[in-house]
């Protein structure tokens, strides 16, 4: 397993390599810029100040530098070298604050509510797909299965807008919209982050509901738990010890490819919420064109994803023994 995890890791530098690559590139093919942006006041700005504006943020040498100075292989003005590789992701153009301390604050509020999400889809599916599977076509089974289809066909910014209109014409109730760091209100910083937390969560609870029921059923048919039902064991020990933990690989396979569905649904959810995350932070930076912060955030985001991806190709051997990494 050590070799496995040593080439997987080393698999991620040229993919890294090849994501900084789109990044950098594809936002700029955004229309229009950061300059124009800055110039929008001046209505009618002249070149010298467009110039101007372009030396000051290093945007008036070719495109290929540009990325060169960002990785760490090409010389700033100045003639030091400070990228990727120096573990600099670099200064937004917008705020000219560290693209890195920027996310070291918003990080932490992504982090929660999508932990937050991917623990509630999972109280929700997991259960609801095995009693699902147990009691196949019965009232109880046809009703798990509409709530499943309907996690998956209601999106989540829809849901999370009802959820704030109605009760506020209603009951006059509205989320709290300031953030509330959790060490100094514990109870107020959930309070907060449930409600979003389960609009997302229900988004992600579908599909692993109907995966979920889907392999509980198949293992179910399998001849070794036919001897376990054979040899008298409570239904809870075959299903709990027997069955689930093989039905399970596709399962965790599935949570892995909703990470980042659950980085996506960030954008959208902390939009709705208020909430200062890495998400509404890659929505200010599109608007205004921040190139480098958008790169940053991006190419953050893929090695999360990365690294989650191992961490479920990891879990299989935990899951079912007979899996080899050679």
């Amino acid at each position: 397993m050590r070799a496995y995890i040593i080439r997987r890791l080393l698999l991620v530098i040229p993919t890294l390599f090849l994501l900084s690559l789109v990044v950098f590139f594809m936002i700029r093919l955004i229309p229009g810029s950061i300059v124009d942006v800055m110039t929008a006041e001046a209505q009618m700005a002249s070149p010298a100040m467009r110039h101007a504006v372009e030396h000051e943020l290093g945007l008036d040498v070719p495109i290929f530098i540009q990325y060169g100075r960002w990785v760490g292989v090409i010389p700033q003005d100045d003639g030091s070298f400070s990228g990727i590789f120096q573990g600099n992701l670099g200064i937004s153009l917008w705020t000219r604050m560290s693209v890195t301390g920027e996310m070291a604050v918003r990080w932490p509020v992504t982090l929660e509510l999508g932990l937050m999400a991917l623990i509630i889809g999972q109280l929700i599916a997991l259960p609801i797909g095995i009693y699902s599977a147990l009691r196949q076509d019965t009232w109880g089974d046809y009703i798990a299965r509409s709530f499943a289809i309907m996690c998956i066909a209601v999106p989540g910014f829809w849901l999370g807008t009802m959820v704030i209109v109605f009760p506020s014409i209603w009951w006059g109730y509205m989320p709290p919209i300031i953030l509330i760091p959790f060490f100094e209100d514990p109870i107020g910083n959930l309070k907060m982050f449930i409600i979003p937390a389960v609009v997302m969560g229900m988004a992600l609870s579908g599909m692993t509901m109907r995966m979920t029921r889907t392999m509980v059923l198949e293992v179910l048919r399998q001849d070794y738990i036919r001897t376990a039902w054979a040899k008298g064991l409570r239904e809870r020990v075959v299903i709990m010890r027997h069955a689930l933990k093989n039905a399970l690989i596709p399962v965790v396979t599935i949570i892995g490819f909703q990470v980042p569905t659950l980085i996506g649904g960030t954008v959208i959810i902390e939009q709705i919420f208020c909430l200062p995350g890495m998400g509404r932070l890659i929505v200010e930076s599109c608007i205004v064109r921040d190139y480098t912060m958008i790169s940053g955030v991006l190419l953050f985001f893929g090695t999360v994803v990365m690294l989650v991806n191992l961490a479920v190709d990891l879990t299989y051997a935990y899951l079912d023994p007979r899996v080899r990494y050679k």
